[in-house]
């Protein structure tokens, strides 16, 4: 690995310590934590208390996602685990960034959760 790539791996791996640290899900207070990479967006509801994952939600699982833009995306697939939390009986979540900014698809799968009832 070239130096850039070292420098740039281990400030997003302070950034994720960071969060974590401050953020734990429990089974009334699931943690939603994001991943996001270029092509694919994917959230899942984790019980860190016994090490589960209750539910989860990628993009691929989305009906239609032809000429929607990848916001869109990302508010769709919070949308579809909003629903998905519902049925397990949970509404209050705690929200997981991980190392990315609270910004962009972030903040829009944020927003698709708020918009099916659940709390942060």
């Amino acid at each position: 690995m070239k130096n850039f790539q070292k420098a740039k791996l281990k400030k997003k791996q302070i950034r994720l310590r960071r969060v974590r640290a401050r953020v734990f899900g429990t089974d009334q207070r699931p943690r939603a934590a994001v991943f996001r990479s270029h092509k694919h967006f994917s959230i899942q509801l984790i019980n860190d208390e016994q090490g589960t994952t209750l539910a989860q939600v990628n993009d691929r699982e989305l009906k239609t996602k032809k000429g929607m833009k990848k916001i869109e995306i990302a508010k769709a697939v919070g949308e579809l685990l909003g629903d998905k939390a519902l049925k397990l009986g949970v509404k209050k979540i705690v929200f997981d960034r991980r190392a990315n900014k609270y910004h962009g698809r972030v903040k829009a799968a944020a927003e698709g959760l708020r918009s099916k009832g659940l709390e942060f």
